[in-house]
């Protein structure tokens, strides 16, 4: 995987690798152990419980009653203003500008903790394509040939082999389908392997999964979701944030969240206007 950090990276040369490329690079060192810190801890205090929260692509725990060995913290941007600011670090801003359009949103900030024993996720593409598994519910001709997710992991505790760091399958982006037992995914895998505070940023489209735990720590990050301004939301963070936080929301989480985008609009009660075209 290739590597940059913050002041050396080429938005261009970025853009590139992730279509045509292997499908991902990393930042080292892009956030600060401060940062690190504090985003660890309110992420411990949130799921320090094992109350069950919806999850994905962990049908085999669900089977081995081990579901409560992965915890995840859904809505991370109510939860602590380090999120806002991992989401909208300018290295990232800029890159994603380029790769998923000036207007992209944010699609989802979630933890996720793999604890000691911690069984793996099955092989999988993300959101808006991970149920690719049915591709029949997608349009017919759906291809990567223009991205339509970008996904982002924050390392908060040292991804190594022992602790399960996401194995991924390097140039699976181009070619857009769920990976299935025929293709070899644990023999043809890489490791996105780093320490606290690298940051790894991937085409979702490229088959990946979180790997089994064997470690004595457990293994925990900030994953987040970018999309195209026009593709639904995984979450629906606007509903669920305080007020007060969307009232003085900076201008970066504003597009972010979707404000920036007014549809769908109930265009019956719209300002009588010329809302689109170039003129």
């Amino acid at each position: 995987m290739k590597t940059y950090k913050a002041d050396a990276a080429d938005p261009d040369a970025i853009v590139d690798e992730l279509l045509n490329g292997g499908g991902a690079v990393m930042f080292k060192g892009l956030f600060a152990p401060e940062d690190i810190a504090e985003a660890r801890r309110i992420i411990l205090e949130h799921s320090n419980n094992d109350a069950a929260k919806v999850t994905h692509f962990q049908g085999a725990a669900a089977k081995d009653g081990q579901l409560a060995l992965q915890r995840r913290v859904w809505n991370l941007l109510a939860k602590g203003d380090v999120f806002a600011r991992m989401a909208t670090h300018p290295v990232l801003m800029k890159v994603l500008s380029k790769f998923l359009g000036t207007g992209f949103i944010m699609g989802s900030i979630a933890a996720n903790r793999i604890l000691p024993g911690g069984p793996g996720q099955e092989p999988h593409v993300d959101y808006p394509y991970w149920d690719f598994h049915a591709p029949e519910t997608h349009p017919i001709g759906l291809n990567a040939s223009f991205p339509m997710n970008a996904q982002v992991t924050v390392i908060l505790d040292p991804f190594t082999e022992a602790s399960g760091a996401t194995a991924y399958v390097p140039g699976t982006q181009k070619h857009l389908r769920y990976p299935g037992p025929e293709d070899d995914f644990h023999g043809k895998s890489k490791r996105m392997l780093g320490e606290p505070g690298d940051t790894v940023l991937f085409f979702g489209a490229a088959w990946h999964c979180a790997m089994p735990n064997r470690s004595d720590h457990e293994r925990c990050a900030v994953l987040t979701n970018y999309l195209p301004k026009w593709v639904k939301p995984l979450e629906d963070m606007p509903a669920a944030l305080p007020r007060e936080l969307l009232d003085t929301a900076s201008p970066e989480l504003r597009q972010l969240l979707g404000f920036d985008y007014p549809y769908p609009e109930v265009l019956d009660t719209a300002d009588a206007v010329n809302a689109e075209g170039r003129k």
